[in-house]
């Protein structure tokens, strides 16, 4: 299987206010088409390892791989192309901008990335909603929406450049049991039928042990 996200020995110091280990010797990898959720108490290191799988903070040592390509060290601006085009990401907020209409939300990655024309960007993004069974919200507000279908929007942005990941950091966390079970089918249905791999924090354990794997963390360990 293709490897599509490693890394080797991560550590991570916070400084301030004061010297703390929050990351010790982290290494695992995720493979294409696989479906993997973080679990463990509130402050093992979950959300600070995921800023760091997403090349959102650098301030670590050891090797992060994405795409058997090593981004560690890369300038700024690599990153955050590398971001843009190759890791889809959903937070348990959807930061929707609430004056854009849900077409226009889910094209602003695209238009970020400036790699095909505004008419194919749009035709993806619908292509999107549609994959989503939200098409017909394309013209509305974001503000105008339910919590669960801005949920859906957001995974829809976050696909819009055919990411090879996708992460998400509690993207349940702020959803009734409905619309979670949603979001859990539409991972699902992403990691059979496109091959997404997909890394998920979550503190939900009936969404964790439904997916292929569960890595387990205590103080800035995996432990399984």
């Amino acid at each position: 299987m293709t490897l599509v996200l490693e890394t080797k020995n991560i550590d991570k110091y916070f400084h301030k206010p004061k010297e703390f280990h929050v990351l010790k010797d982290i290494s695992f990898g995720v493979e294409q088409g696989e479906f993997a959720a973080i679990m463990g108490k509130s402050g093992c290191g979950k959300s600070t390892l995921l800023y760091i799988l997403s090349t959102m903070d650098t301030d670590y040592t050891g090797e992060l791989y994405l795409d058997g390509k090593l981004v560690t060290g890369q300038p700024k601006t690599n990153l955050s192309r590398i971001r843009n085009k190759h890791i889809g990401f959903v937070f348990q907020f959807h930061y929707l901008l609430s004056e854009f209409s849900v077409l226009e939300n889910v094209m602003l990655p695209a238009k970020k990335l400036a790699e095909k024309s505004t008419a194919e960007i749009e035709h993806d993004a619908m292509e999107k909603l549609k994959m989503l069974h939200i098409d017909q919200l394309a013209k509305q507000k974001a503000s105008r929406i339910s919590g669960g279908e801005k949920q859906r929007v957001a995974i829809a942005r976050a696909l819009i450049n055919n990411p090879t990941i996708l992460m998400g950091d509690e993207p349940t966390g702020n959803l009734d049991s409905h619309n979670s079970e949603n979001v859990f089918h539409i991972f699902k249905r992403l990691k059979e039928e496109e091959g997404l791999a997909l890394l998920v924090v979550t503190h939900d354990k009936d969404f964790a042990k439904r997916t292929d794997r569960i890595i387990l963390m205590e103080d800035g360990r995996v432990i399984r």
